[in-house]
């Protein structure tokens, strides 16, 4: 039995998807379980396939009920740039699963959390999700915690400023080297390591790009794949904060995010000091700019 959280999400969608391809193909009796909020987003296929519990899945009642009988969780906490307190929204989301895992005698979880473990200290969504991966893992239960670096994903949301001014904002130094994963290699890792009931104990497992970019060099690669010129402009730590705020953050989400890029700035955890990991991450950022960023400037 297989429970998979965020369903509909940027990532989870994916891993759904990769897990039915897989099943697909196997005759092998697997349940598959999804915790959708709006079930009504899940595509013809993952309702025929899986089955649904609704709700959200910080709500014990709903975790509990879908994880009777699981063996495989996919878990990830879902950002809530709106919350009161970043670590206590990681914390509320986290607590019911370590209660589950003791009840319901869940054998293995696989989650997203971050690069940084031992190096990154305040930096806001990072450090919450490295104390998550803690307290899951001393449950006992099998654990890997996928650990990418920056989420190429991010600049979607620049992907109209790029179309219309050729430029994106980046509070990081434009010289310095920043390691990225796209989430397709996350979900694909994800859900390879749901399928395969053999591996055990506790592991990070690192997703990092094959690429060497700065963003000055990312920018020189979305010239070239856009047929414009782009620039980068670099902000700061305290212009991303009263961003995150106009566009509705709560005060602790908007300082958790200018947290964490001063840490990704001051700490170097995202940086050139992190191996690629062709195995886990083989998506180069030139290629995901044809196959993703280029189509969302088009639309």
């Amino acid at each position: 039995m297989i429970v998979i959280t965020t369903p509909t999400g940027g990532i989870g969608r994916q891993v759904l998807d990769n897990v039915l391809d897989s099943l697909g193909s196997r005759d092998d009796g697997t349940a598959l379980r999804v915790i959708a909020r709006d079930p009504a987003r899940l595509t013809d296929r993952a309702r025929e396939r899986a089955e649904v519990f609704r709700g959200s899945h910080a709500d014990p009642a709903v975790l509990g009920a879908a994880c009777e009988g699981a063996d495989q969780v996919f878990w990830l906490v879902p950002p809530a740039p709106g919350a009161d307190s970043v670590e206590g929204h990681f914390r509320d989301f986290t607590l019911p699963l370590c209660e589950v895992i003791a009840r319901r005698g869940v054998a293995r979880v696989v989650a997203v959390s971050s690069l940084g473990r031992g190096v990154a200290k305040d930096a806001g969504p990072i450090s919450a999700s490295l104390a998550m991966d803690d307290r899951i893992a001393a449950t006992g239960v099998h654990y890997r915690a996928l650990c990418p670096p920056f989420l190429m994903e991010n600049l979607l949301g620049q992907a109209a400023a790029l179309r219309d001014t050729g430029e994106f904002r980046m509070a990081y130094a434009a010289d310095r080297v920043l390691r990225t994963c796209a989430t397709a290699d996350i979900a694909a890792t994800a859900a390879r390591l749901l399928l395969d009931d053999s591996w055990t104990g506790r592991a990070d497992v690192p997703l990092v790009g094959p690429d060497d970019l700065t963003p000055q060099g990312m920018a020189e690669v979305l010239a070239d794949v856009l047929g414009r010129p782009v620039r980068v402009r670099e902000t700061t730590p305290e212009a991303y904060k009263a961003s995150a705020l106009r566009f509705g953050a709560s005060e602790s989400g908007a300082q958790g995010l200018a947290d964490m890029a001063s840490a990704m700035e001051a700490q170097g955890f995202y940086g050139a000091a992190e191996p690629s990991t062709p195995d886990t991450a083989p998506t180069s950022f030139r290629r995901w700019c044809e196959e993703v960023l280029r189509p969302a400037t088009l639309a």
